[in-house]
């Protein structure tokens, strides 16, 4: 199968640094290639990868400090991968919903996986315009703001069974990584550690616009014992940081789509402290991979217990659940049925507002040009 897959530029795939969507991408891309596809890569320039590489920009756009505007990038890229679009059977977008006018108006089968949050107001109108778009969710949790979507199938992450291995002699700090903001609760995964009396590392990012919430809630707490703040880690830091944690500590305050760490530090064995909010119950099944807790008192309180689960059966969980190739497995099986659906579709007009559907051949530009002709 001739497959296009397009991410966003804001990392490289895979990403230097911090990086979720583009990370996912990057695993999928590969076992693909692996299992005989013909892929091609619409991504940043520094990105590495086996598949075919089209670059959306010379680099990664977050840590380029001279880009001033990273949606015209975007935009750049999406004039290449429609230029092309007859070379592929298929073409899968990470870019959210940027590219919907343009795949309306192509004729060529596609898809899109949601990466973020539904809960938002303005999305409501855009997907009422665009509600024939297919769409995947990465949990059904994610879909209920909005379960009326033309919702393809749910596909949980997945990666590679060697990029970690099991740990079953932690140390005894409490592992806090990804990004440093509200919603991620990394002030009250600090008060479960302080409460516990047990160290807490911190790996995790500042994003610009969270400076303001870790200089008057975070910076405070770091002077505190036993608290150690590390900054943002890469792929290579990550399995020793979680493999050697007592515990995953995940006390989410939104609807977090997936909470990809939360399969990571499965994968290394060490179980997760969770809030029960977004994704979490699907992904860590209570007493197993995990404990889910619903206040920093009880958190604190069940920390013993999440240490003595098991951490062979925390990986086992992670190989029957979350691997690359259970995901490429799962996404082929959409991608057979969009192309069919796409194929036992009438192409007498493309969808546009009500009263305003406009010929096909008005739509259509040539491959090169997105200009739709007079």
């Amino acid at each position: 199968m001739r497959i296009a897959q397009v991410a966003p530029l804001f990392e490289s795939v895979p990403p230097k640094l911090y990086g979720g969507t583009e990370r996912v991408v990057h695993w999928l891309t590969e076992e693909l290639v692996d299992l005989g596809h013909d892929v091609t890569l619409f991504a940043s320039g520094d990105s590495a990868t086996r598949a075919r590489l089209v670059p959306g920009a010379p680099r990664s756009l977050r840590l380029d400090q001279g880009c001033m505007d990273q949606m015209a990038h975007h935009f750049v890229m999406l004039e290449r991968v429609f230029g092309s679009w007859r070379q592929f059977d298929l073409i899968h977008f990470h870019v959210d919903y940027i590219h919907y006018p343009l795949s309306r108006r192509y004729r060529v089968p596609h898809v899109t996986t949601l990466h973020g949050r539904l809960d938002i107001p303005d999305l409501v109108p855009l997907y009422q315009e665009f509600s024939e778009v297919p769409v995947v969710s990465i949990s059904d949790a994610q879909r209920k703001p909005l379960p009326w979507l033309n919702w393809m199938d749910t596909v949980y992450h997945g990666f590679p069974r060697h990029l970690y291995s099991l740990n079953e002699r932690p140390g005894n700090y409490l592992a806090f990584l990804g990004r440093v903001s509200p919603e991620k609760g990394l002030d009250r995964a600090i008060r479960i550690a302080l409460r516990a009396g047990v160290e807490i590392k911190i790996a995790a990012k500042v994003d610009r616009a969270d400076k303001e919430y870790f200089e008057t809630v975070i910076r405070p707490l770091l002077s505190e014992p036993g608290v150690e703040f590390i900054g943002e880690i890469g792929q290579r830091e990550k399995g020793d940081f979680l493999g050697n944690a007592l515990a995953l500590i995940f006390p989410i305050d939104w609807p977090e789509p997936f909470g990809l760490v939360m399969i990571e530090a499965m994968a290394c064995g060490t179980p997760t402290l969770a809030f029960p909010n977004g994704s979490v119950p699907e992904v860590i099944r209570d007493g197993v991979a995990g404990i889910i807790c619903h206040s920093v008192e009880q958190a604190a309180e069940c920390l013993a217990g999440v240490a003595a689960l098991s951490r062979r059966e925390c990986r086992k969980t992670y190989e029957k659940r979350f691997t690359s190739e259970r995901m490429a497995s799962d996404y082929l099986r959409i991608y057979t049925r969009v192309i069919e659906r796409h194929a036992q579709t009438p192409q007498r007009a493309v969808r546009g507002r009500p009263g305003r559907d406009l010929e096909e051949p008005r739509l259509v530009p040539d491959p090169g040009n997105l200009v739709p002709s007079a």
